[in-house]
């Protein structure tokens, strides 16, 4: 339906139609924006919030700490050892700390383990105020912190499906991911300020310190969280029911396993503080901040992650664009290009992220997700420092472009063939599980494909 022909004898445009395409933009952008719902959740919004900005500080940290190191030692080695650092305490407290989290009030384990953390960043800045200048020192203090990062995050991810409703844990952890990653951009570029300046070490500490407090608020806000359902004792024997629930199931051991080879073969963070030095003049920050980005931006416009069915097949896509965009990056000699290159590979990451997580907390049972957690932190953050100590390594032998640029088609090759092999993860079909809270036998959860 046209309008009147104007004097040039084109047509009108017609108000009705011009309102219905704009309708139609509309519904598209809806469709494909964040999903917000789970934010009407009063508990849940208080944790997001304290979590979200807590981890900005936590990434001043994580960032102040391999350039105070490299500072100190001018070695892309040492700055690996960081990564072993956490690497540790990061498996074996993630999985002793998932396994507390399934007997005791997770609301108590968040706060208590929370309140560690924050206790290591003050020992963090006392070190830097007084010049210790002690490698040792600031490992050690790593390993306290990661430790109680392994227990707060198995206690958080396993608190989320408790206190939302089972349909909107995929929105939930999409917003996690992306205010998460909000912190990682916010963060490392904040730090990129800071540690430019007189005393820029004890600035980043002092402003985590500061910051965290507020996920110390988020977990005292929480309401109690006790374990639901039949409760075991938290020592070995638990730990290795959980592994042997993972282990029986193929999708959820593929998951796992696509992530430590994305992790381990293709992160190429140790490598930072080098390669700036030696191609940017030492602008560190925008590569710290370059992943987080392409995850925000992927988790703004995350509507249609929900919607896939073969997540398995999604799964090795996104984390096979991860491994080229890093290994392209690698060969970038100006910083936008290696910044945006960085930043599609955060956006690949993220995708699966937000996959690998909504299937270990909606596929598990309530009287075991804390020990899945624990395992999905163990791997999720040790991974990357494991990459840390490979990529560092492996620079001190080869170079830091081979390191980083052969891990990322490393990465590539490695996932594509893991996931032609495994056809019961190549067929996931995410709307073919049984519930997680289904009232079945955990022994007869089983993937359909």
């Amino acid at each position: 339906m046209s309008g009147d022909p104007g004097p040039a004898g084109l047509d009108r445009p017609d108000p009705a139609l011009a309102a219905e395409d704009a309708r139609g933009l509309g519904r598209l952008l809806r469709r494909h924006a964040i999903d917000t719902r789970p934010l009407a959740v009063a508990p849940y919004r208080r944790l997001l919030v304290g979590q979200g900005t807590s981890f900005i500080g936590s990434m001043l940290t994580q960032t102040a700490v391999p350039v105070q190191v490299y500072t100190i030692s001018c070695s892309s080695l040492d700055v690996g050892y960081v990564g072993l650092a956490g690497l540790l305490p990061i498996v074996g407290f993630g999985l002793y700390g998932g396994a507390i989290a399934d007997v005791v009030d997770r609301r108590a384990l968040y706060l208590a383990s929370s309140l560690v953390g924050w206790l290591v960043t003050l020992g963090l800045l006392a070190q830097t105020l007084v010049g210790a200048g002690s490698i040792p020192l600031i490992l050690g203090l790593v390993v306290v912190q990661s430790g109680a990062f392994a227990v707060a995050g198995s206690a958080r991810g396993a608190i989320i499906p408790r206190i939302v409703p089972l349909d909107l844990v995929p929105a939930a952890n999409t917003l996690n991911f992306t205010v998460g990653n909000v912190g990682q951009v916010a963060g490392p570029l904040l730090a990129g300020i800071l540690l430019v300046q007189s005393g820029g070490f004890a600035l980043a500490y002092g402003a985590d310190a500061v910051l965290f407090t507020a996920a110390l608020w988020s977990a005292f806000r929480l309401p109690p969280v006790p374990p639901d359902g039949a409760r075991s004792r938290p020592g070995a024997g638990a730990v290795l029911e959980g592994l042997r629930f993972i282990g029986s199931r193929p999708v959820l051991l593929m998951s796992f396993v696509v992530d430590i080879t994305a992790m381990v073969l293709a992160m190429p963070r140790s490598l930072f503080p080098e390669v700036a030095d030696e191609r940017f003049g030492g602008n560190v920050g925008p590569l710290y901040a370059a992943i987080a980005i392409g995850a925000v931006v992927a988790g703004l416009s995350s509507g249609w992650v929900g919607r896939v069915r073969r997540q398995g097949v999604a799964l090795v896509v996104a984390i096979a664009g991860w491994g080229l965009a890093v290994a392209a990056s690698g060969l970038a000699h100006s910083l936008w290009l290696a910044v945006l290159l960085l930043a599609v590979a955060g956006a690949c990451d993220f995708v699966s992220a937000v996959y690998r997580q909504t299937i270990l907390q909606t596929y598990a049972p309530d009287e075991i997700r804390g020990r899945m957690q624990g395992v999905f932190i163990a791997v999720v953050a040790g991974g990357p420092r494991l990459g840390d100590v490979r990529a560092g390594g492996t620079a001190a032998l080869t170079g830091a472009t081979t390191s980083w640029v052969g891990g990322g088609l490393a990465c590539v090759a490695v996932v594509l063939v893991a996931g032609l092999l495994v056809r019961p993860f190549r067929r996931y079909d995410a709307a073919a599980v049984v519930p997680a809270d289904a009232d079945v036998p955990t022994d007869t959860l089983t993937e359909r494909g």
